[in-house]
């Protein structure tokens, strides 16, 4: 992808002005986009720092050669509330491992705040990110991405809710002991086990969002019919743009969250995206096995084999307008105030569109945007305005009971 790009002065900040040219896209970011991005809250509700700085630690408070996400371009883009994913792999379920991971995540991030208090906070309210806000810190509220720490205990779920935990995602790619999994076969609880549905319940007395990605479609409707409050997708795009893709959400599911109150946040992610990007997606990891199981896992023939069809058959990366498409069609289904960003930056390797690579880019999806006739009042709606509404109705509900 070529950048060409310029510098421009918003209100003190000196930030990029670029002209972004992609595989099918080239969009000039104008002064507006940028300050929409600067001077109105983001809400990213799904971003995977806290696990990649375990597997390899780095400082994300300063600019870092790797990742989408660091301190230099989540102020360039104007990111400043970002829920951090506490992901645990579905592989630690049913053991002790998992809850340890959970707190050990969140010790990053609060560690994170330590090392730099002046550029970060943790929030765990809405009136947290409200106030820290208005005083330029980006905040860090917490999001637990697999409800296997829970560990079928009440207690642990205050535990975590007295931590930070937000939301939860009810189970990530295998069923757990609260819910079957979109990415697992086997339909353990067809939908939610029975503990899954007390646990609905007791993370509506608590305030803390209950979160359908991941989970089957029965276990979709089943927690909108228990849910006293909107839920969220945190980070999930649509099965009418990759048919047959049960981790993306269909219409009816949406007329559905709709009718909650709930919002879908868009995962950016290219096989999320477009039909083409998850066919490959699917092929990859057929062709992968086969492999595997002939060549075996760990030696020097099977990884000629990854680094020969990487490059023999590349990623068709999803554009800016892919994304665009799907919070359109969510828009015509239901309207403009159930649609956010749930980009999974961190959590999708590298499958992201060709305009939307890191948290410095939310002036090109605003942009894109305002190209397509969203009025500024409707923009801010899908940049936080939609999840702040949602999250302060779970705080209202938590508070009167």
């Amino acid at each position: 992808m070529k950048t060409i790009k310029t510098k421009i002065k918003l209100g003190g900040l000196l930030v990029a002005s670029a002209l972004y040219v992609g595989q099918t896209t080239a969009i000039e970011v104008s002064d507006k986009a940028h300050q929409l991005a600067q001077q109105n809250i983001i809400i990213d509700s799904h971003i995977d720092v806290p696990y990649r700085v375990e597997k390899q630690w780095v400082d994300v408070t300063k600019a870092t050669e790797g990742g989408d996400f660091d301190y230099p371009r989540a102020k360039q883009g104007g990111l400043n509330a970002p829920f951090m994913s506490i992901y645990v792999p579905a592989s630690l379920d049913n053991s002790a491992g998992s809850t340890k991971l959970a707190d050990k995540l969140i010790d990053y991030m609060e560690a994170i705040v330590g090392r730099a208090p002046d550029k970060f906070a943790i929030a765990t309210s809405t009136s947290d990110v409200e106030e820290q806000f208005a005083k330029g810190l980006i905040s860090l509220p917490l999001g637990m991405e697999n409800g296997s720490p829970i560990q079928g205990d009440l207690a642990n779920l205050q535990h975590f809710y007295d931590r930070g935990i937000r939301y939860i995602t009810l189970a990530h790619s295998l069923a757990n002991h609260i819910s079957d999994s979109s990415y697992d076969l086997r339909r353990k609880w067809n939908g939610l086990s029975p503990f899954g549905k007390e646990l609905v319940v007791e993370m509506n007395n608590l305030g803390i969002l209950v979160d359908i990605s991941h989970v089957s479609d029965d276990a979709f409707y089943q927690a909108i019919e228990i849910s006293k409050t909107p839920v969220i997708a945190s980070h999930s795009s649509l099965r009418e743009f990759t048919p047959g893709f049960e981790r993306n959400m269909d219409d009816a599911m949406i007329k559905a969250l709709g009718k909650n109150g709930g919002v879908v946040q868009i995962n950016f992610g290219s096989t999320f995206v477009t039909k083409n990007a998850n066919a490959w997606s699917k092929k990859r990891g057929a062709d992968r096995k086969a492999a595997e199981e002939k060549l075996g896992k760990d030696t020097a023939e099977f990884k000629a084999f990854t680094d020969k069809y990487s490059k023999e058959n590349p990623l068709p990366y999803a554009t800016l307008d892919s994304v665009l498409d799907h919070i359109d069609h969510v828009v015509a289904l239901i309207g403009v105030d159930h649609v956010g960003i749930g980009s999974d930056y961190d959590g999708v390797g590298d499958s992201l569109p060709t305009d939307l690579k890191d948290v410095s880019t939310y002036p090109n999806l605003i942009q894109g945007l305002l190209n397509r006739g969203y009025s500024d009042s409707n923009i801010i709606k899908i940049l936080s305005g939609n999840f702040m509404r949602v999250w302060k109705i779970n705080e209202e509900y938590a508070a009167k009971h």
